[in-house]
């Protein structure tokens, strides 16, 4: 836990305007748009101005087309175009180290059921007060991680993943810092990175603190900085916090349904939930040790009991007032996943008026959207940036 240095304790209006920039930086080189509209252009201006907007953001890489959170899928979403990809979503090892899974358990993105030498680490576990079943990932060292296979997590909607089934391990954190670097060097443009640390308070009870970790990862590779070339983001307002003593980056907190509640919120008592910090008074305070939310999409515009999108709320003006990045979640192609006046056809995995969709939610002035299909983002942010 290093002592931030002076440019770092500048606070959240020194990093807003880095995290602008940044990924400014990231995406003009891919798009090559003569027209690339700006956050200043968008009518919000001050820390933001120079970030494009919409910013296409590969979540869990292109896990459209790849099992996610496999280096196999950060490396296609950077090569169709991603501005920042998601990698990745931050857990624990049983011995200390940081790895790439979507979720602590790893029965559905692992082959870890074919391996007769874990049956007998099939458990069932309360996490963040949910009773979960299966294999955890703080109950494997990282060499015995290092024998699974990642597999698709949605094999219903995705049969066409599930080619790739067997083909990529777990990535290490540290793997993917140093292919971070190497993608960089080969790209001639800085590739950036928007980890997110995942159930940090359970992880923490268990003496596995994340925030510690990831930070110490961060310092050895230089992107612990101002400068880095890595947002983060979690679910829990307080490991932002603790973060924001930690390093310097760019932080976003991630915001679930209205009504629900942090983790850590409910751990400490804290009666708020998520439409408490969403007000313009949630949004200041947020604004004071982190640049960005990363909400999910129907706190942008509200969905009706049949599925279909109704009047967007005044969430991202409010965000925007109180110097705010906003990069809600996700954008996905199939129709299971889409409104329901988007949808097209009846098959699981067809895909839908997606174009429409993002053209919907590019209008309400959202900084950029996380989507699991990265080309047809920026295919839609093309000709939401050419009028």
């Amino acid at each position: 836990m290093g002592t931030q240095n002076s440019d770092e304790q500048t606070g959240g209006t020194g990093r807003r305007a880095l995290l602008g920039a940044a990924v400014l930086g990231a995406g003009g080189a891919v798009l090559g748009l003569p027209g690339t509209a700006r956050a200043g252009e968008a009518g919000h201006g001050g820390e933001v101005r120079s970030l494009p907007v919409p910013t296409i953001i590969g979540h869990r890489g292109a896990s459209g087309y790849r099992p996610e959170h496999t280096l196999g899928s950060y490396q296609l979403a950077l090569d169709l175009g991603a501005h920042v990809v998601e990698a990745g979503d931050l857990v624990p090892t049983k011995d200390g180290h940081i790895v790439c899974r979507h979720e602590p358990e790893i029965g559905g993105t692992t082959d870890v059921a074919d391996h007769k030498e874990f049956a007998d680490r099939k458990i069932t576990k309360l996490l963040d007060g949910v009773s979960v079943t299966g294999w955890f990932t703080e109950d494997f060292t990282l060499a015995e991680l290092k024998t699974l296979r990642a597999i698709e997590r949605i094999p219903a909607n995705r049969p066409h993943n599930t080619l790739y089934n067997g083909r990529w391990e777990i990535p290490t954190f540290e793997e993917v810092l140093k292919w971070q670097d190497e993608q960089t060097r080969k790209r001639g443009r800085q590739v950036w990175i928007y980890p997110e640390t995942k159930h940090p308070t359970y992880f923490r009870k268990l003496g596995l603190g994340l925030e510690e970790r990831v930070a110490k990862l961060l310092r050895k590779y230089g992107k612990d900085g101002k400068n880095a070339p890595v947002i983060l983001q979690s679910f829990e307002p307080t490991s932002i916090q603790r973060l924001n003593r930690l390093v310097g980056n760019p932080l976003v907190v991630l915001l679930s349904a209205a009504t629900s509640r942090p983790w850590d919120f409910v751990e400490t008592g804290d009666p708020r939930t998520v439409a408490d910090l969403i007000t313009p008074k949630g949004l200041k305070e947020i604004a004071g040790y982190a640049q960005g939310i990363g909400p999910t999409l129907d706190l942008v515009i509200p969905k009706d009991a049949n599925g279909n999108l109704t009047t967007p709320t005044t969430l991202v003006a409010d965000a925007h007032k109180a110097g705010l990045i906003l990069h809600p979640y996700t954008m996905r192609n199939e129709n299971p996943f889409l409104p329901t006046s988007f949808r097209k056809g009846t098959d699981a995995d067809a895909y839908g008026d997606v174009f429409g969709v993002y053209r919907t939610y590019f209008a309400t002035g959202i900084d950029g959207v996380f989507t699991d299909n990265p080309d047809t983002g920026l295919l839609a942010r093309q000709d939401f940036v050419n009028g």
